[in-house]
């Protein structure tokens, strides 16, 4: 095994479990979950002997972090469009037919090491996705390459301080605007859409280009939204119309912009990516 990290803990008021105190004091495993699955693995030394989950510390103690050796390094190479990257944090765009993070070997997550500079400062981390986008969507992915940056922007997300754009093409009649408050997985969720245009259709009667916006973050709520109003989205194999889904050309949902205020530089910052080519078929105006 091969040492990266060591950290000495500070006089404690009263003794913690070391899978608590742990949280954060490593750069290269900042995470609850990634920590408590490195002292399962053997990785996590506390005063040079292997550590246990329910261990306490009482302070002073030598914490070491290890990496499992391995002979061959197996890379995922897959080329990523950068659309900004910095010290801190960078925006790729992803896209759609391709996980996020996950088991898999074929992420996002296991591609962004190849296609981004590694970051100067001192808490410099694997770059990471600090939000997800699925499977079958595209568009703009918010990455962090610092821990610190990782943490801001996971926090500006849950302050709902990051105002993100989807784009997609709907099917059948809609209202040209409104507001959807239908409940996601029993919690509460709203998503603002606006009707830019409309042509008529000999298989689907009428679609749409449509921009959303959510206010809140549940899994597949724009897509659950739309299919509840009678509107779901072209090509969705989950929410869908009987005899009226696409298998062609995948989900007509893409993530076309990123508004926020950078956590570092306190800057405003705005990210645009143009719709995908097959968007551009449908609608070429």
């Amino acid at each position: 095994m091969n040492l990266l990290e060591s950290h000495t803990v500070p006089q404690l008021e009263k003794p913690i479990r070391l899978q608590e105190y742990g949280i954060g004091i490593f750069s290269t495993n900042p995470t609850r979950s990634g920590f408590k699955k490195a002292i399962k693995k053997g990785l996590v030394f506390v005063n040079g002997t292997r550590a246990a989950t329910a261990l306490f510390i009482n302070g002073g103690e030598c914490i070491e972090l290890f990496q499992e050796e391995s002979n061959t390094k197996k890379e995922f190479v897959f080329p990523l469009e950068v659309i900004f990257e910095d010290d801190y944090l960078a925006v790729i765009l992803k896209p759609s037919g391709i996980v996020v993070s996950g088991n898999s070997f074929a992420t996002i997550a296991n591609a962004l090491e190849q296609n981004l500079k590694k970051s100067s400062h001192k808490d410099a981390i694997l770059p990471r996705p600090v939000h997800r986008l699925d499977y079958p969507t595209s568009g703009l992915l918010l990455i962090g390459k610092t821990n610190s940056a990782t943490i801001a922007l996971t926090k500006l997300f849950e302050e709902k301080k990051i105002e993100k754009t989807y784009h997609a093409v709907t099917i059948g009649k809609m209202d040209s605007s409104g507001e959807i408050n239908i409940p996601v997985d029993n919690k509460e969720s709203k998503s603002i859409f606006t009707v830019l245009q409309t042509i008529p259709s000999e298989k689907y009667e009428y679609l749409n280009l449509v921009q959303l916006q959510p206010k809140t973050g549940r899994r597949h709520q724009l897509r659950k939204h739309l299919y509840e109003i009678g509107a779901p989205i072209l090509g969705d194999k989950d929410y869908f119309i009987e005899g009226l889904i696409s298998y062609g050309n995948g989900l007509y949902l893409h993530a076309s912009q990123l508004e926020f205020i950078h956590p570092f530089s306190n800057q405003s910052m705005t990210f645009e990516k143009e719709l995908p080519k097959k968007f551009k078929r449908i609608f070429p105006g």
